[in-house]
């Protein structure tokens, strides 16, 4: 698990190809690996990597093609910075949301606007993504833990302040750019919550006003 609060900017080093599938390495920039052992997990752009090797400039994960399916990690290049954050401990301070690092669906960059000293972002998700995010509700791009600010049919806007874009990649985003979102974990326990034992059945697609006033979430 981690916590959508982005500990360093990193680079990727190298990307071999291994029998259809990836081994990355990652320039660990300002990332404290003092304490990162093999096994450990370390959030990539928001793709939770498990390490397999260490070095004094940071660390190598393999990529399944279901990660690389998912993910943009199959577009970056050697050079392409990333948002790197060590799993959370008990003692870590939550200061984003519970983020577990496995990437629901990629979406695109549409606008980019100044906002004052801030950036504003539209984003657009992906179709089955979009009834998971909500305005003033928390979701993950690239790893980091954002503040939805507006919410219209799948795409969704951000308010990025100075600091988030110095601490992140996002200063380097621009319309077109994709980006690896995971929705909140909250939203996704409760559709299945609600839905019950009626997921199963074919002609559910999610979570209706009509599912939601016969389980007593919204009143007549």
């Amino acid at each position: 698990m981690f916590t959508g609060i982005i500990q360093a900017v990193g680079t990727i080093a190298g990307i071999e190809t291994r029998q259809g599938d990836l081994r990355l390495t990652v320039n660990g920039g300002q990332l404290d690996m003092s304490d990162v052992t093999l096994g450990d997990s370390i959030a990539t752009n928001g793709i939770c990597l498990t390490v397999i090797d260490l070095s004094r400039e940071g660390f190598s994960a393999d990529v399944s093609r279901e990660t690389l399916s998912l993910t943009t990690l199959e577009k970056l290049q050697p050079g392409s910075p990333v948002n790197l954050e060590k799993a959370l401990t008990l003692s870590t301070p939550l200061g984003g949301h519970l983020v577990s690092g496995h990437v629901d669906g990629v979406g695109r960059v549409v606008e980019r606007r100044d906002d004052a000293r801030s950036i504003r972002f539209r984003i657009e998700a992906p179709a089955g993504l979009a009834r998971y995010i909500a305005h003033k509700g928390s979701i993950c791009v690239d790893g980091a833990s954002l503040t939805v600010n507006g919410v219209e049919g799948s795409g969704f806007d951000l308010n990025i302040v100075p600091h988030t874009l110095k601490q992140t990649i996002m200063e380097n985003y621009r319309v077109g750019s994709e980006v690896n979102l995971e929705v909140d974990l909250v939203a996704r326990y409760l559709e299945r919550l609600v839905l019950g034992g009626e997921e199963t059945k074919h002609s559910v697609s999610g979570v209706t006003e009509t599912l939601l006033k016969k389980h007593g979430f919204i009143r007549s």
